[in-house]
């Protein structure tokens, strides 16, 4: 039975506490038998309030050795009290496995676990994590990392992904397949995917432009010059490309690019499709032109991609 034991200290966030202990709880359902026993510890026991007001009661963090220990994510400044750092220490120290969840990523590089490793945080804390501890290699759009036995997750919900990956890891793909599908969730996000869409990124203001960019999502196949968005957002050509350039910061042509690599990202990720054939089915002519749209979005081409994701599986 692997003993796990998750952190929390004062101001947590709800949300990264439930979702990978509401994963792990249920692989008990998947397998008809229990290989998780699950804890809730604190640097001083008793009850813990969250920062949505949620109490919870704790165990103290030193009556108790773990196999996994989670340190649960939250209001940043108080989770990185004297009493907490000594505790997190400890628990590191005699766990086999270390994972984070959100700004919980923070108590770990407090202790120096995170020096010299990749790790992530939720979207908006990365360039916080980054310059207060420069030693670390921040994977800013990655939702959960792995680097040898310390684990770190993005925000909230990718606390999800990284339980299903470490019980996949654990228990075999068809549990973690079996888990997911009782949280009613993906299976599962790849840890190298980003945490934003293209659309949130571009986080158009008016209908006309957010109609535009759904239109051309549904239609990355075909060829969709400026006049067919203009067309689908009711707008003349004129108007079109100055409100599209002023509301996402882009041409056209780029969120085009952006949401065919966007698309292009997942089918890669997901299998051993052809990348000449996922070219053309997201509306990239040939495959130098997506490799080059890779290279300038995210550093490398999508065989590296592929590459790191058969890794992290």
């Amino acid at each position: 039975m692997y003993r796990v034991g998750f952190f929390v200290c004062s101001g947590y966030e709800a949300l990264d506490l439930a979702g990978p202990f509401s994963a792990f709880n249920l692989v008990a359902t998947a397998v008809g038998h229990k290989p998780y026993e699950l804890h809730v510890v604190s640097s001083s026991g008793g009850i813990v309030i969250g920062s949505a007001g949620f109490a919870i009661s704790t165990k103290l963090y030193n009556l108790e050795e773990f196999d996994v220990v989670i340190f649960v994510g939250g209001e940043i400044e108080p989770m990185l009290s004297a009493d907490n750092v000594a505790a997190a220490k400890e628990l590191s120290n005699n766990a086999v496995r270390i994972a984070s969840v959100c700004t919980g990523a923070f108590l770990l590089a407090e202790i120096g676990l995170l020096e010299g490793r990749s790790a992530t945080t939720h979207w908006y804390h990365v360039e916080q994590l980054q310059s207060r501890f420069p030693l670390i290699k921040v994977e800013k759009d990655n939702i959960y990392t792995s680097d040898g036995h310390v684990w770190t997750s993005a925000g909230i919900a990718s606390g999800i992904d990284l339980a299903l990956a470490i019980i996949e890891k654990d228990m075999g793909v068809e549990v973690a397949r079996d888990v997911s599908r009782l949280l009613v969730v993906p299976y599962r996000r790849p840890g190298v995917q980003s945490q934003l869409s293209a659309m949130s990124q571009m986080e158009p203001e008016s209908d006309r432009i957010r109609i535009s960019l759904k239109f051309a999502r549904e239609h990355l196949a075909e060829d969709l010059p400026i006049e067919r968005l203009a067309e689908a957002a009711g707008l003349s050509l004129r108007q079109f490309s100055r409100a599209f350039r002023r509301e996402t910061g882009e041409t056209p042509a780029k969120a085009i690019e952006r949401l065919r690599v966007e698309a292009a990202c997942l089918r890669v990720q997901e299998g051993s499709e052809p990348i000449e054939k996922i070219a053309q089915s997201v509306g990239f002519t040939d495959p130098e032109r997506m490799r080059r749209a890779f290279i300038r979005l995210h550093g490398h081409p999508p065989q590296v991609l592929r590459r790191e994701t058969r890794q992290h599986d």
